[in-house]
């Protein structure tokens, strides 16, 4: 396992940063340091993520989540869903403070996790949830709804369609464009666009499947019930 410093980690996600083309002052900057500083601490008793490796954690894990925040900024109420140790809800909290985060996960030690990494961030856009999301009810619904390497995107959609709102669309990040559980989706859904993600240092393929809701199959139904 490789342990870089606080400096160091800090000047490589200035470079990814500049490489998303994204733009975060130097607090925004500070608190993802310090998110992954708090992710490798708790790391070691609580086993929130399998890697271990600073750098690792900072492509595979920070930037990978960076990576979408320029085609979610127009949300202002997102859900995350089976956040782990608050991934990418957490990222996307802190780099766009005007937009509400909700975060859910059913195992407790990694919502306690994100909790505390709330409170120690100072960050005040976040909300935390532990249970299945099916069972998760909300007073407003979700313009955005995102998850990474929850599930398929049938169950996905499936799972949480009861908490987006008219308009609002899923985002599925992805590695290899996921051809079967696309063709598997309901017809009710359609995919709206699929975005080639180029997470720096990271040598992988990653994309983010974006779906809303079918609305001329919609139409058909209303006006051929029968079929």
């Amino acid at each position: 396992m490789v342990t870089i410093n606080e400096s160091t980690l800090k000047n490589q996600l200035e470079s990814g940063i500049q490489s998303l083309n994204i733009v975060l002052d130097n607090q925004k900057i500070n608190q993802l340091v310090n998110y992954i500083l708090l992710l490798r601490k708790w790391n070691r008793v609580y086993n929130l993520t399998a890697i271990r490796d600073s750098g690792q954690m900072l492509t595979h894990h920070l930037l990978d989540s960076l990576s979408i925040v320029p085609w979610i900024t127009g949300c202002s109420h997102i859900l995350d869903v089976g956040s782990g140790g608050g991934l990418p809800g957490l990222v996307i909290a802190i780099s766009c403070p005007e937009t509400v985060v909700e975060m859910i996960d059913v195992v407790s030690k990694k919502t306690a996790f994100i909790r505390q990494a709330t409170i120690e961030l100072g960050l005040k856009n976040v909300k935390v949830h532990t249970g299945r999301v099916e069972s998760l009810s909300v007073s407003k619904p979700f313009d955005g709804i995102v998850s990474r390497a929850f599930s398929s995107l049938s169950d996905f959609v499936a799972l949480s369609s009861h908490l987006l709102g008219e308009k609002g669309c899923f985002y599925a990040m992805k590695g290899l464009i996921p051809e079967d559980e696309i063709s598997n989706l309901d017809k009710q859904w359609k995919i709206s666009r699929i975005i080639p993600l180029a997470v720096p240092h990271l040598n992988a393929q990653r994309h983010l499947v974006i779906i809303e809701k079918n609305r001329s199959a919609s139409f058909k139904e209303a006006n051929n019930p029968e079929q």
